[in-house]
């Protein structure tokens, strides 16, 4: 493991590491523990009880996090017709249909969501799952990136709304906010998740589903959570 700086290590001597924190108190802690010269994002990483190699068990989901996360999202929108001014007036950072898809497919990148409305979806699955799909960008109904309110959708993302998906290890890796936010709106955006992420629980997922959580900034150590309060089979 590599050495860890003098800042760092000052900032894990204010852990307990055989504490579990509430989420109130890690909340409280995490202002102490986000010293960089930027606004930390303040993340939460779930580790499940599930078998991620059976599609059948794999976790995917959207929540509206009610303080949003404290970050600009930049939303391209795919979509034609009058949906092009719905989008614009949402609040869509670029808007285009077969002229977008081919920008997008020439390198332009500059966007943090695409949205795309189902009769452009043809287009985008042949000529940019490729590109966008990797780095989890590819609209998809299940990330509520696809359909035919693109006002509701860019207002969503705009605001606060984000997906969740658990990786090949079965954990799940969330933004919650900032360093800033005041402690109650970490709380409550946790909150907001936590249903979010019991209520996609797999039907076919046996034993205790949510296995531990830790709560991090972007440069500071990580604080256990309690969690019990979670589900079981």
């Amino acid at each position: 493991m590599p050495k860890r700086g003098k800042r760092y290590e000052a900032l894990a001597a204010k852990v307990d590491r055989n504490k579990q924190y509430t989420i109130d108190e890690a909340a409280a802690l995490v202002k102490d523990l986000a010293t960089a010269k930027f606004d930390e994002t303040v993340e939460v990483h779930f580790r499940l009880g599930i078998d991620p190699r059976k599609s059948d068990q794999n976790v995917r989901g959207t929540v509206a996090l009610p303080h949003g996360t404290g970050r600009t999202v930049r939303v391209a929108v795919i979509t034609k017709g009058d949906n092009v001014q719905a989008a614009e007036a949402a609040g869509a950072d670029v808007v285009g249909s077969e002229d977008l898809i081919e920008r997008i497919a020439g390198g332009f990148m500059d966007f943090d969501a695409v949205v795309a409305t189902p009769d452009m979806m043809a287009q985008v699955g042949q000529k940019l799952a490729r590109l966008l799909g990797p780095r989890g960008l590819l609209p998809n109904p299940k990330s509520g990136t696809v359909g035919p309110d693109v006002s509701g959708m860019v207002k969503g993302l705009k605001a606060g709304r984000i997906e969740f998906r658990n990786d090949k290890t079965g954990v799940v890796h969330a933004p919650i906010g900032k360093a800033s936010f005041e402690p109650g709106n970490l709380s409550a955006n946790y909150a907001a998740l936590l249903g979010a992420l019991e209520a996609a629980k797999p039907g076919s997922a046996k034993g205790v589903f949510l296995r531990s959580a830790f709560l991090t900034t972007t440069m500071g150590p990580s604080l256990e959570l309690s969690l019990s309060g979670g589900t079981s089979a």
